[in-house]
């Protein structure tokens, strides 16, 4: 599927400015937005205005982790059908249980390099 309107959804600005150069770097005709804040992210998304075809959910977060977020925007019947891609670090074995029960399309550890995160999302993009 060609994503062309996607959301990262993240708390940590530098990690937000890499991810936006990346896909930047990319060349394509996508347009990416950065929300910072979990409950500022639901609030845009329950207006149904630019609604992503994909969102970037990063897991940890201040009062609002990704799952609690995710969980949120599946109980809206207008946000449940956006495709979410969790990124995040923690340990394979606890992600591997909290998403037995979830509907993430995808889980993807934080890259370690610039260029590692480029080629992730070429691939996914």
């Amino acid at each position: 599927m060609l994503y062309k309107n996607i959301l990262l959804i993240d708390d940590d600005p530098e990690d937000a400015s890499l991810f936006l150069d990346a896909v930047d770097l990319l060349g394509r005709d996508i347009s990416v937005r950065w929300i910072g804040s979990p409950e500022q992210a639901l609030d845009e998304l329950k207006t149904g205005m630019n609604v992503p075809d994909l969102i970037f959910l990063d897991y940890n977060m201040p009062r609002i982790n990704g799952l609690e977020m995710l969980g949120r925007m599946k109980n809206n019947s207008h946000l449940a059908g956006i495709a979410v891609i969790l990124i995040s670090s923690p340990a394979e074995e606890f992600m591997d249980k909290s998403l037995q029960d979830s509907s993430i399309m995808r889980y993807i550890k934080k890259p370690n390099s610039f260029a590692e995160l480029t080629s992730l999302l070429d691939a996914i993009l």
